[in-house]
């Protein structure tokens, strides 16, 4: 089964994926923050029911309560779920579609939080998909809605649209030469905002970073993709350009053949470390300084993560032989090592 992280696309050299996500609440039950154990279950159920006979998509119910800590951990890591709703609490659920593009959060801020991700710069094809479960669910269920203000979310800053459209993107150049304080200025001005790859509040790991929609009154839908979008376009064709000067270096191209070799020989790495050292990879191949396949260091960054490894390798691992078992998986990923 094919992920997000298989598909090609034309910008892939800086755009790695797309998301788009709907707050949505039901308006016969309370914020799931009022809502007791019996009353999120309730709502659960409630929307699971609607969500039967969705054409075309088959979706898994998971109960959160049912799960490890470090298989919801590992839902975070690939971004299927918020890390707040890792956390473990009754009367949550997860409907996630095998090939993991579509992913419904259940009474976690909000009632429903559906979610969509494509590979590459897809926002209209994450946006048509995502508004398709929406229709059936409004058809079905009677959602909190004013006619001034839009779709009522427990957050203020959600009203509206409800809607937070995002595009992770690989930005070593403009990192490196520090241009994101800059940029991350301007974006604000224009109704955006970017930061870490896990959102607010997170660290920078391997030069990823989340571009959204901070804006969802007084606009359309519509209008916020354009924006993004355009955005979007406008960063990557900084970081081409940036990097393309970048490259010239002797220093950067010691730091990507170094990273190179490390990867094709290490027999120990850490998840920051790998991260690391595929970024420098990432910008090489991209220049043609390796052919290292991008397809393939996306697959690994989702599924060498710590708790994402462990689930399949198992969850007593050591932390050494976790970082060994990364070690190798890469080096037979990348290298036929």
């Amino acid at each position: 089964m094919n992920k997000w992280y298989n598909t090609k696309s034309e910008h892939n050299d800086v755009i790695l994926s797309t998301r788009v996500r709907f707050a949505r609440n039901l308006e016969d039950f309370p914020f799931p923050c009022r809502l007791d154990a019996e009353g999120r279950e309730k709502v659960c159920q409630t929307v699971r029911d609607a969500l039967s006979d969705v054409s075309g998509i088959k979706l898994h119910y998971i109960e959160m309560e049912n799960l490890t800590h470090k298989q919801a951990v590992a839902l975070a890591e690939r971004h299927l779920i918020s890390p707040e709703f890792a956390s473990p609490q009754k009367g949550r659920a997860l409907l996630l579609s095998e090939d993991e593009s579509v992913s419904i959060m259940l009474c976690e801020e909000d009632h429903i939080r559906i979610q969509v991700i494509k590979g590459g710069l897809d926002l209209d094809g994450a946006f048509d998909l995502a508004n398709k479960i929406d229709d059936l669910l409004d058809s079905k269920l009677k959602y909190a809605f004013d006619e001034r203000i839009g779709y009522l979310t427990q957050c203020p800053t959600n009203l509206g649209t409800g809607m937070r459209a995002s595009v992770m993107m690989h930005l070593p150049a403009l990192s490196e030469c520090n241009q994101m304080s800059k940029l991350a200025s301007t974006v604000s001005k224009l109704g955006l905002t970017i930061r870490g790859s896990y959102g607010e509040g997170t660290n920078v790991k391997g030069d990823i970073f989340q571009l959204s929609n901070q804006v969802t009154m007084g606009i359309s839908e519509k209008s916020a993709l354009d924006n993004l979008k355009a955005i979007t376009m406008q960063i990557a064709t900084q970081e081409r350009s940036a990097g393309e000067e970048f490259i010239k270096n002797v220093n950067v191209l010691d730091r990507i053949t170094r990273a190179y070799g490390i990867l094709s020989s290490a027999r120990l790495l850490s998840t920051e470390e790998m991260l690391d050292l595929f970024s420098w990879v990432r910008l090489g191949s991209v220049y043609g300084i390796n052919e290292a396949d991008i397809g393939k260091i996306n697959e690994l960054t989702e599924k060498m993560q710590a708790a994402t490894l462990a689930c399949t390798y198992g969850e007593n691992l050591t932390d050494n032989e976790r970082d060994e078992i990364r070690a190798k998986t890469v080096r037979e990923t990348l290298f036929n090592a």
